[in-house]
């Protein structure tokens, strides 16, 4: 599988062949770009490193900050300016663009620090990256969990030479610089240092050493040499009096010489930044190799998870990596708390809940379930260290606030767990900081008046009391089972039942009928909400495009007009957005699985491809690839619920390890699909060789492992009578809020 990974993929404006059929009426408004980087990363590590050109959002590439349609260029070619740490994976407009400490090999004096240089013959692979510079210097980066080790080969010169940029951070766009607010650098002994600077509240701090004891070494500031100098601090620094700083090598090269350059980092001080680099590379100089070996040999168990038979090596490379890019973030740093005293889990780089909840953490929970656990314990301690459960968390002080975005959706990861039984969280901690939460910010309309704003924030919140029931069901408090109940129904005070959809409301990247198609607790009641099966699946069917016109996508820098009347279509957006990621499984609720299938087909065929160009949109730390995992596998974690859909694979055959068991997916009468061909249809199903009669897998049998049999066929057969997941069968009535409840109080 590592061998098929190419990192390259969604590095560079969405670059597929044409959309056919069903796919080609689909409406794109977010940046149609990746926003990956092909730099060095190691699973859910703490380290990143790649080339930087200050291009937005993750330093690499070419393009400018954009919110909506194809990004504009800064950079008419790959540039650098030198190698930066710590990276975003396919974010768009978070704010917290990183790129510390730059690694510029140079052959021309101080004064060209900054320039970029082009680069060619990139290469890169999972926890390994390269490239040429023009100045002729051949550079790679490798990373271990909490380490970084880069390796330069230089032509001959009478003073090559290696710098460390102390003050740079953030994007060369406007205002995506990041200033340090405080830095301190100082030197050990020949080849080594130290130095820690406070960025958005995080003190990062680095351990530094260099394998050239011959060469000089010296500090620097503004651009000018301190020879003699051991140490620089800066005990206050304003973005308008900041000067570039940092730490240089320099000395004579032979032709094809070889400097390593090794970091150990911390947000616990230097000395922790030190033992953070001997435990990932060991004491001594020459590290890169075994480092690269290592972190290739972590990435080759990760993804060997899943393997899945298919003769298209195209195919091969698009699923491997966004499997790879599945598994990047969010960043584990365990005992790394910058903020609180206690050791433990730590996590950063949630960025945001609102894009991995759906597919990406159930991938996590599946895969890795001790790091899922490890990253639950995480998010708990944030929440009871700063308040809140946190809907995103960047390396920088204080929980991410998205106003619009969402709320309550770490509920639905908790939830999972605890439904699956997973050992190693307290839930009686859990449950006291779920509840807390749901009562805070908009909490307090949903208790007081029953909805809170935007609309989808009721969905949330009701969603989210539905969860923690959960906890408490399995904790035996019949008591809050019983007060979150008619909370949990008042997700139906969101809908307008005049039209089966949202209430007007302001919406979040998208419109009502993005989000009226969630797949909420209750779908038999939200079916019946929408006046039956067939107005349901009359809804849908417009909403996805069926017997409608192509559409034309937005350009470059659209206009309000444009976007407009895009926005008007009320049409999937087509995996370049979040919104509607689940909407396609709302069809098996109404007894038309057949349709999603067919919806399904036309994204995993047309929405996927190779090269820089492969992906329809921001991938949002693994939220895009982790979705075509899942439904290309056959699968859909329906997240909070403990539930896997069942459709149609795209794959002959499949293995996933989940925990210490095996799923094995196995088809008969399967055809090879293809974007222009018809989607293939389950005509029946059996689990370890017993009929399935149902469209679903717990959560709790697929982790179990086992082997599932799919019956594939041309036309939809009688799996479309398979029985759909349960939920109660009538429309509750229209919940008042709390405060008007006979024995309730707001």
């Amino acid at each position: 599988m590592i061998d098929r990974v190419d990192p390259f993929i969604g590095t560079d404006v969405t670059d597929l062949p044409p959309s056919s059929e069903l796919a080609a009426t689909w409406w794109w408004p977010k940046p149609q770009v990746g926003n990956t980087h092909p730099g060095a990363t190691y699973p859910l590590g703490m380290v990143s490193a790649c080339a930087y050109s200050g291009a937005y959002p993750t330093g690499y590439g070419r393009h400018d900050l954009v919110t909506e349609g194809v990004p504009p260029q800064i950079h008419e070619r790959q540039v650098a300016s030198g190698f930066t740490h710590f990276q975003q994976s396919g974010t768009g407009a978070i704010r917290k663009y990183y790129n510390y400490f730059r690694v510029t090999p140079m052959l021309q004096p101080l004064d060209g620090l900054g320039e970029l240089w082009d680069i060619d013959d990139e290469r890169a692979e999972p926890g390994w990256y390269a490239t040429t510079l023009s100045s002729g210097i051949r550079c790679e980066v490798t990373v271990g969990p909490k380490s970084a080790v880069h390796r330069y080969t230089f032509p001959s010169h009478h003073d090559a030479r290696v710098v460390i940029d102390f003050s740079l951070g953030g994007l060369a766009i406007p205002h995506g610089q990041t200033v340090p607010l405080r830095a301190h650098l100082h030197t050990l002994s020949p080849g080594v240092a130290q130095g820690e600077i406070v960025v958005e509240g995080a003190p990062l701090a680095v351990h530094v050493e260099c394998d050239t004891p011959q060469w000089r070494q010296m500090l620097w500031y503004d651009r000018r040499l301190m020879p003699g100098g051991t140490r620089l601090d800066f005990d206050y620094i304003r973005p308008t009096t900041l000067r570039p700083f940092g730490l240089m090598w320099a000395g004579p090269t032979e032709p094809g010489q070889v400097v390593e350059l090794r970091f150990g980092f911390s947000l616990r001080g230097a000395e922790q930044a030190r033992e953070n680099l001997y435990r990932d590379c060991g004491p001594g100089p020459s590290s890169f190799a075994s480092r690269r070996a290592a972190t290739a040999q972590t990435w080759s168990e990760h993804l060997g998870a899943i393997t899945v038979d298919t003769p298209s090596t195209d195919k091969q490379t698009i699923f491997s990596t966004a499997l790879y890019h599945s598994l990047v973030k969010p960043c584990l740093a365990p005992g790394e708390s910058p903020f609180w005293p206690a050791g433990g889990a730590f996590a950063f780089d949630i960025a945001t809940m609102w894009d991995i909840y759906r597919t990406q953490l159930p991938l996590l929970t599946a895969l890795r379930p001790d790091r899922a656990v490890e990253l639950a314990q995480a998010l708990l301690f944030i929440s009871e260290e700063e308040g809140n459960l946190p809907i995103g968390y960047r390396m920088a002080r204080g929980a991410d606030q998205f106003s619009r975005q969402a709320s309550a959706l770490a509920h639905t990861f908790l939830a999972d767990l605890c439904q699956l039984g997973l050992p190693g969280v307290d839930w009686d901690w859990a449950l006291v900081h779920m509840h807390n939460d749901l009562r805070r910010s908009y909490g307090e309309d949903f208790l007081l008046r029953g909805k809170a704003q935007p609309i989808s924030h009721t969905l949330d919140l009701a969603f989210g009391y539905w969860c923690t029931s959960k906890v408490a069901e399995h904790l035996g408090d019949q008591a809050l089972v019983a007060q979150f109940g008619p909370l949990a129904a008042q997700w139906t005070n969101a809908f307008d039942p005049a039209t089966g959809l949202l209430e007007d409301s302001t919406y979040y990247e998208g419109g009502k009928w993005n989000y009226s198609f969630r797949l909420v607790h209750d779908m038999a009641s939200r079916i019946a909400l929408a006046g039956g099966d067939e107005a349901f699946v009359g809804l849908l069917d417009r909403f996805f495009g069926f017997g409608a016109e192509p559409v034309t996508q937005p350009g470059v820098r659209p206009g309000l007009p444009e976007l407009a009347e895009g926005y008007a279509l009320n049409r999937f957006e087509g995996l370049n957005n979040e919104p509607d990621m689940e909407a396609p499984w709302a069809y098996q609720y109404a007894g038309r699985p057949d349709r999603t299938a067919d919806v399904v087909h036309a994204v995993v065929q047309n929405q996927f491809g190779t090269g820089r160009g492969g992906l329809p949109g921001n991938d949002d730390s693994g939220g895009l690839s982790s979705w075509y995992v899942w439904a290309s596998l056959g699968l859909f974690p329906v997240a909070g619920q403990n539930l896997f859909l069942i459709n149609a694979p795209a794959w002959r055959e499949a293995r996933m390890q989940v925990g210490g068991s095996t799923l094995h997916v196995e088809t008969t009468g399967f055809v090879e699909p293809e974007p222009d061909g018809p989607a293939q249809y389950v005509q029946s199903v059996r689990f370890d060789g017993a009929p399935l009669d149902r469209t679903w897998l717990t959560g709790t049998e697929l982790h179990r492992g086992g082997r599932l049999s799919i019956e594939l066929g041309p036309d939809p057969g009688r799996w479309d009578a398979a029985r759909p997941p349960s939920s109660p069968s009538t429309v509750p009535a229209r919940s008042r809020p709390l405060a008007d409840t006979p024995g309730g109080t707001p």
